[in-house]
C-alpha cells in the first residue's frame, strides 16, 4: 500500500472499489397520494378561475401543498394540464356491455352525460377549448383527449353489435364515431343545453342505433 502526501492511503493501490450505494433521498419519492390533491385541485382551480387566471401558486394552496411539490411534477401549469387531459385519453369512458346495441349505447349517454353536465366539467371544457384555439400544444392534447376516448368505446361497440349480427360487418369507423358522440357532445358541450328532456337518451340511443344499422 502506498501513501499520498498528506499521509492517507491510495486507494488506487488497494485495487477496484465497490460503487457506493446512495439511499435515496426522501424527498426523491414522489407521493402518489400528493399527486392525486394537486390533480384534483387542477381542476377545482380551472372551473374556478380558468386557464388563463390559473396559477401554480393557486393550485398549490387548493391541494394543501408548497409550490416546490407542484414544480418538481410539472415543469409548468402548461405541462401541468396537458398531461391531465391526455391522462382523460389514456383512462377512457366504461365500454358498455349490456348485450344489444342499443342497449350499449343508452349506457354510454347516460355515463357522458352525468360527466359532461358535471359543473367542474361544463366549466373546464369550454375553457379549455378556448384556450385551444390560442395553444397548438393544449389543441392537440384535446384532440388526443376526446377522440381516443370517444373512439375506443365506439369501437368497442360497434365490434360487439358486428358479432351480434346487428350492423353489417366492416362498417365506416368514422362514420360510427361522428354519429356516436356528435350529437350528445353538441348539445351538452357546444351549445350548453344541460337539460335534457325527458326520455331525450333512450331516443338517441333509438336512433343512433338505427343510424349505424343503415350504414
Amino acid at each position: 500500500m502506498t501513501t499520498n502526501p498528506d499521509g492517507k492511503a491510495d486507494e488506487a493501490a488497494q485495487g477496484p472499489q465497490q460503487p457506493r450505494r446512495r439511499a435515496p433521498a426522501g424527498a426523491a419519492v414522489l407521493r402518489e397520494d400528493v399527486t392525486e390533491a394537486i390533480r384534483s385541485a387542477v381542476f377545482e382551480e380551472l372551473a374556478a378561475v380558468g386557464y388563463a387566471r390559473m396559477s401554480i401558486e393557486g393550485i398549490a394552496r387548493r391541494a394543501g401543498v408548497g409550490k416546490t411539490a407542484v414544480y418538481r411534477r410539472w415543469r409548468s401549469k402548461l405541462h401541468l394540464v396537458l398531461d391531465l387531459v391526455s391522462a382523460i385519453a389514456v383512462q377512457g369512458l366504461p365500454a358498455p356491455d349490456t348485450g344489444t346495441l342499443e342497449g350499449d349505447l343508452r349506457l354510454l349517454y347516460e355515463v357522458t352525460s352525468r360527466a359532461l353536465r358535471h359543473p367542474v366539467a361544463s366549466q373546464v371544457i369550454p375553457d379549455l377549448q378556448a384556450e385551444a384555439a390560442r395553444n397548438p400544444d393544449i389543441a392537440q392534447a384535446m384532440q388526443k383527449a376526446l377522440r381516443e376516448g370517444q373512439e375506443g368505446v365506439a369501437s368497442g361497440i360497434v365490434a360487439a353489435a358486428e358479432r351480434r349480427g346487428e350492423v353489417r360487418m366492416g362498417i365506416d369507423d368514422e362514420m360510427a364515431l361522428d354519429l356516436i358522440s356528435g350529437p350528445l357532445y353538441w348539445r351538452l358541450v357546444v351549445i350548453r343545453d344541460t337539460k335534457l328532456p325527458k326520455g331525450y337518451l333512450e331516443k338517441l340511443a333509438r336512433a343512433t342505433a338505427a343510424a349505424l344499422k343503415a350504414l
